[in-house]
């Protein structure tokens, strides 16, 4: 585990006069919070003996059920006794890492690919290759072949781990045709998919997308959360899994915490039994969808040229790339000067790559602070630009390991 010097400047990049596009904080203030709060309140008065008590390892079986309904958005039929609720998908990641993973064993990931999973593959000693992508997703040329080449030198693949949906950090989605290429690829060469979902509902146009899942229920392990659709201080997610890695995720879970809260449990389940969830999820893609707008059209009016970006259909992320002969890493010390700060690039690539990308978040600063925030940037990357006209192209900073993310930043 590495805790890193870009963590440690977030601890500035926090204060309030800095516009922040590094974290992915959902947007919690577009919640009805009265009526949360009533919610948990009726939650103590009617049921509190039970909420406040141990609860099972697997989680509340109501809550399972209704996990499923959730999950039939994607086109996934399910049945509940397959749910295990984890406390947050991040748990989840760690569990299946820990059931899957000995020293030296191959997970593939996206490159990029969210830090939350880096860290975790790296804590337990996994060797992480990346697959290349391109705006379309993960390219499935590059996955037959690169999980041909590790099996003929004798590596075990133990999983490919993808977020096919508005990805983070790239915001791109892995189309249909796509979709199917990769699970035949997969199911062909034995190898299981962890297909990691938090940003699924919050397309900008159309339905979400039918999951990898929905067409393979042996082949993948799927990972859902509420921390993007409801809010991540409740800490519920979940893994949907084939029988047997069922019953292992459920004895890890209670060896690493006994039992999770039953009372967050309740009281998301309260909230889908009593409340117009799809109606709230609508309102956060209308208001990411908005925020969205001003980040692309802020990018394009304000960056100077040579600067380019994604532009994803839903989620909370933009990928950007710098010139050639910039850094991002680098860079963000002299933005947080300038009171803005983003990501680098290379957290997000287990072998240091990613030097001249960054990640942009638009989910959480109003639309009027995510202008401001480009201008400043634009700024930035305007002087370092003449710097290198002037000086030429300098070493990129060494970087060894994975940032350990802070949860601000994931």
């Amino acid at each position: 585990m590495v805790a890193s010097e870009v963590r440690a400047l977030f601890s500035v990049a926090s204060r309030p006069e800095v516009v922040s596009l590094a974290g992915g904080m959902p947007y919690v203030t577009a919640l009805p919070l009265d009526v949360v709060g009533d919610l948990v309140a009726d939650l103590v008065a009617r049921r509190g003996p039970v909420a406040l008590q141990y609860g099972s390892g697997q989680g509340d079986p109501h809550l399972r059920e209704q996990i499923c309904d959730v999950m039939r958005m994607e086109g996934i039929e399910a049945n509940a006794n397959d749910v295990v609720v984890t406390v947050g998908s991040q748990q989840a990641l760690d569990l299946i890492t820990r059931i899957f993973i000995d020293p030296g064993d191959v997970i593939l990931a996206e490159g990029p690919s969210y830090v939350g999973a880096l860290g975790t593959f790296s804590a337990y000693q996994a060797k992480v290759i990346h697959i290349a992508m391109d705006d379309e997703g993960i390219i499935p040329e590059s996955l037959a072949q690169t999980i041909y080449a590790l099996q003929s030198a004798g590596n075990r693949i133990k999983f490919l781990y993808t977020i096919p949906t508005f990805q983070n950090p790239a915001g791109v989605t892995l189309n249909a045709v796509r979709r199917q290429q990769v699970l035949e690829i997969c199911q062909r060469a034995g190898v299981l998919i962890v297909e990691d979902n938090p940003y699924g509902m919050l397309g900008f146009d159309g339905e979400p997308m039918r999951a990898l899942r929905a067409d393979n229920a042996d082949g993948v392990v799927y990972l859902g959360s509420f921390s993007k659709t409801l809010a991540p201080g409740f800490r519920v997610g979940w893994a949907l899994a084939p029988h047997a890695v069922r019953d292992k995720l459920v004895l890890a879970m209670e060896s690493a915490v006994l039992s999770h809260s039953t009372f967050t449990q309740l009281a998301v389940g309260q909230y889908l039994a009593t409340q117009p969830w799809r109606e709230q999820i609508k309102n956060f893609r209308e208001l990411y969808r908005e925020r969205r707008d001003t980040m692309l059209a802020s990018l394009e009016a304000l960056m100077p040229a040579g600067v380019t970006w994604t532009r994803p259909g839903g989620g909370f992320f933009v990928w950007a790339t710098l010139p050639e002969g910039l850094d991002s890493k680098a860079l963000l010390p002299r933005a947080v000067a300038e009171r803005v700060a983003f990501v680098p690039g290379t957290g997000f690539f287990a072998d240091g790559s990613g030097a001249r990308q960054m990640r942009l978040s638009y989910c959480y600063p109003e639309p009027e602070r995510i202008r401001e925030g480009v201008r400043r940037l634009a700024g930035v990357i305007e002087q370092e630009l003449r710097l290198r006209d002037t000086f030429g192209t300098g070493s990129p900073p060494e970087h060894i390991g994975v940032d350990t993310p802070g949860p601000d930043l994931a």
